[in-house]
């Protein structure tokens, strides 16, 4: 679509400044943005770092990117942070891909500020109402990019995407905002004259609206009579002062729909009106006459009148109001109500049910006094009742129990953290971007160059953490770097049988040795690294009358002779892991031990994403991982989602 052209306006206005044809907006230089940090927004909930990155990495090498997501759900909240190596690439990002199709939906770029300041103040910050549907964001910059350089441009849409008739251009600076004020308010953008002003925060908005509400003299009133006249209505009104307008609304067969507005000129006339005129009988009817209000205004009046009556009665049966799951499917209304009499009076009690009367599992129980549910609570949760145990909780708001959630991830993240700090791996490894080296169809060994394995360098997405065998990825050390907050897992060789008690401190891959640093990960081509004393090795051990070698020389050792044993194994056997074992390892240690039975138990059906699906499945927490060792079904279960997420990348 063509970009709206600025017109002249039907009635006389200020005429539109001819832009110099060799005019180039300021180019934005890399002080002002020293991270190369790009924000990406308006986003489909669908697209992840993958995604993003196959786009975003065409231009240049990418640093890392992040699709920020909610707390608790790990939704995407809409958009994402880009950071590039060099600010070039991501000002050619900003030219090239700014609204550019991403599943459907044009992309909004702009460099990420990281000073709130600017957001805040609104500073060239510009509002445009009346705008054509057919004008999108792109076709706006292009209208307003020739008045200064442009940080940011939107058009408000629906939830369809269909334009809301306005939308904000922000500058970098209030010379330019206020020029493009000057030039185009009044005009015409496709035939519609539009109003161009500086934007007003919120929060200002609703002090005017407030002001305005405290002096209205436009009055609303219902219940007429269907055979009042127009000259009966400004009659009923006029002896309270002056009226300006008055009209009753009317189909299109001309009869009355029971309401009009009437417009007085002094506040403290319409204030009479209303005192006197509100609940009075006219012609048989009682009236309602109040300040005119817009369907936006009612709305969020009528919400608010619906969450505070919501709000009392929640607190009206704070403390006495059960939650109930974990029934069994013959439990009914009557029958839940018998077991929970004992305890006290039952104001009321309900198990919920879906369209076909089927119970969902889970119900309410009320009683008249706090004492008595507390009791409840303490006899009847974990009871069994039939062949279910029951849970038995006090009910709370989907709120309340949100922000417990959030707690909750919140504390376990710092636990991590400390976990984490204590075992000397980078606390960015909690919730940290995902770190992407430059792709390439080929890697030459031994370069030091950006585009090549780096030591410590993590494998491309899509390279499998467990590749098929167990060997290593050819090419790529084991071990992330510290400084991308990538946790240092061990290398990994071949799965094994149930490993033998280890001393404290020993690596769970390597029995009686010390746990690999994560800066000693094995050569790319999988050969053991020589000791630091510089003794030979010979067949990838190092000889018994040697001095003791370093602890990444041991690691690098055990996964090179791991390999030749990989190949003899035509059927892997499944490693199994004792509650001692679980209970003197770490939970680093821990996670890498329960991702080797994993991997063997999916190498089976999947050998050639097994290495893929078990990477995706160790995201998870430990807990959950051992619940997975234990039901096989849950364990199909998330093999199953991993595999539709990579079905999902894949097309």
């Amino acid at each position: 679509m063509s970009s709206p052209s600025v017109s002249q306006p039907e009635l006389s206005g200020p005429e539109v400044p001819q832009v110099p044809a060799s005019y180039n907006p300021p180019q934005t230089s890399v002080a002002s943005a020293p991270s190369a940090s790009l924000y990406v927004g308006e986003l489909d909930a669908t697209v992840t770092e993958a995604m993003l990155f196959e786009i975003f990495n065409m231009i240049g090498p990418v640093a890392s990117i992040r699709v920020c997501r909610d707390a608790v759900t790990r939704r995407s909240l809409g958009y994402a942070y880009v950071n590039y190596l060099n600010a070039s690439d991501g000002e050619r990002a900003l030219e090239q891909l700014n609204y550019s199709l991403i599943k459907n939906r044009a992309c909004r770029i702009m460099w990420s500020q990281r000073d709130p300041a600017l957001r805040k103040t609104g500073q060239g910050n510009i509002f445009i109402k009346n705008l054509d549907e057919a004008i999108d964001n792109k076709a706006l910059h292009d209208t307003f990019a020739a008045f200064g350089n442009v940080l940011s441009c939107k058009v408000a849409t629906d939830d369809q995407g269909r334009s809301k008739g306005y939308g904000f251009v922000h500058y970098e600076t209030s010379e330019a905002a206020e020029q493009a004020i000057k030039a185009v308010n009044g005009m015409l953008l496709n035939d519609k004259k539009v109003y161009v002003g500086l934007h007003v925060s919120r929060k200002e908005r609703q002090s005017k609206l407030d002001e305005i509400k405290a002096h209205f003299t436009n009055l609303y009133v219902k219940n007429l009579d269907e055979e009042v006249t127009q000259e009966e209505f400004e009659n009923l009104f006029s002896k309270y002062g002056t009226i300006t307008s008055a009209l009753i609304s009317v189909d299109h067969e001309g009869k009355s729909k029971g309401f009009g507005f009437i417009n007085f000129e002094k506040h403290d006339e319409a204030q009479k009106a209303v005192d006197e005129l509100h609940d009075s009988e006219f012609k048989g009817k009682k009236l309602f006459v109040s300040r005119a209000q817009k369907k936006a205004e009612r709305e969020e009046e009528l919400r608010k009148s619906y969450e505070q009556a919501k709000l009392e009665k929640l607190n009206k049966y704070q403390g006495v109001n059960l939650y109930l799951k974990n029934l069994e499917d013959t439990i009914d209304d009557d029958k839940l109500r018998a077991e929970f009499e004992p305890f006290g009076t039952v104001t009321s009690c309900k198990v919920m049910k879906d369209d076909k009367g089927v119970s969902k599992g889970f119900g309410f129980v009320c009683f008249s006094s706090p004492d008595e549910a507390t009791k409840a609570v303490a006899e009847m949760n974990n009871k069994i009742i039939g062949t279910k145990p029951l849970y038995v909780s006090l009910a709370q708001r989907r709120e309340v129990r949100r922000q417990q959630l959030e707690s909750q991830i919140a504390q376990r993240n710092h636990i991590r953290a400390q976990q984490a700090a204590a075992a000397g791996i980078s606390g960015g490894y909690i919730n940290g971007p995902m770190y992407y080296p430059p792709a390439g169809p080929a890697f030459p060994q031994g370069r030091g160059m950006m585009g090549y394995p780096q030591p410590g360098m993590m494998p491309p997405r899509g390279a499998p953490r467990y590749p098929p065998g167990g060997m290593p990825v050819p090419g790529y050390p084991q071990a992330p770097p510290q400084g991308y907050g990538m946790p240092a897992y061990p290398p990994r060789g071949p799965p094994r049988g149930p490993p033998p008690p280890r001393g404290p401190g020993s690596s769970p891959t390597v029995p009686n040795a010390p746990a690999p640093r994560a800066n000693g990960a094995p050569p790319a081509n999988g050969a053991p690294r020589a000791p630091q004393s510089g003794a030979p090795v010979s067949g990838g051990r190092a000889p018994a009358t040697q001095p003791q070698p370093s602890n990444a020389s041991v690691a690098a050792a055990a996964a090179g002779s791991a390999a030749p044993q990989a190949s003899e194994a035509a059927a892997p056997e499944l490693p199994t892991i004792t509650p001692e074992q679980l209970a003197a390892a770490s939970p680093m240690e821990q996670k890498q031990m329960i991702g080797e039975i994993i991997y063997v138990k999916i190498l089976g059906e999947y050998p050639d994403l097994a290495g893929k699906i078990t990477g995706m499945l160790l995201e998870m927490d430990n807990s959950e991982l051992l619940h997975l060792l234990d039901n096989a079904q849950a364990l199909n279960g998330k093999v199953a989602e991993a595999l539709s997420v990579l079905n999902e990348y894949k097309q």
